[in-house]
């Protein structure tokens, strides 16, 4: 398999920076991502319009919510009680938690709103409904370990279990 181009199976450098409503959101600062390409590790959207370029190559790149995070679902927004949040639990807006439904799901949550005796939350993610521009620079290209590629992942490893002798050996 060459590796000039981005491709499943390749381990990707990625720099990048993500503009959101027109301010920047994130920013790998120099420090490119490594990730293993075809294997939904980021977001398929950017993923998808990565296939193909080139070593030191730069794209601007705008990925439309349902191939990022999704829309955002106005009923994702819940309220709690405050005396179901432990005293020593930091009830502050935009602070981060998880949160078990009735089913046992697990969901991330962010605080949103504070009333009287009501917390409000919102289970959508961060950047739901929002359309990303993402400034790119392939950094490098490389294959994938054996590991690598049986894991899914940079690095190898299972996910699971945390061995690094890949998934096989979890059991």
């Amino acid at each position: 398999m060459g590796l000039d181009t981005v491709q499943n199976g390749v381990v990707v450098a990625l720099e990048y920076t993500l503009w959101v409503d027109g301010e920047i959101v994130d920013d790998s600062n120099g420090t490119p991502l490594e990730y293993l390409h075809g294997f939904n590790n980021i977001i398929t959207g950017l993923e998808n319009q990565l296939n193909g370029l080139r070593a030191g190559e730069e794209k601007e790149i705008v990925v439309k919510p349902e191939d990022a995070y999704g829309q955002y679902h106005p009923e994702a927004v819940f309220e709690m009680p405050k005396s179901q949040f432990p005293p020593s639990f930091p009830l502050e807006i935009g602070y981060p938690f998880r949160v078990r439904t009735d089913q046992g799901q697990i969901l991330n949550a962010r605080i949103i709103g504070l009333k009287d005796n009501v917390v409000e939350i919102d289970t959508n993610h961060p950047l739901a409904g929002k359309e990303l521009r993402f400034f790119v620079r392939i950094a490098g290209l490389r294959e994938a370990t054996d590991d690598e590629l049986l894991s899914g992942r940079v690095g190898g490893g299972c996910t699971t279990c945390g061995s690094t002798s890949g998934c096989e050996s979890c059991g």
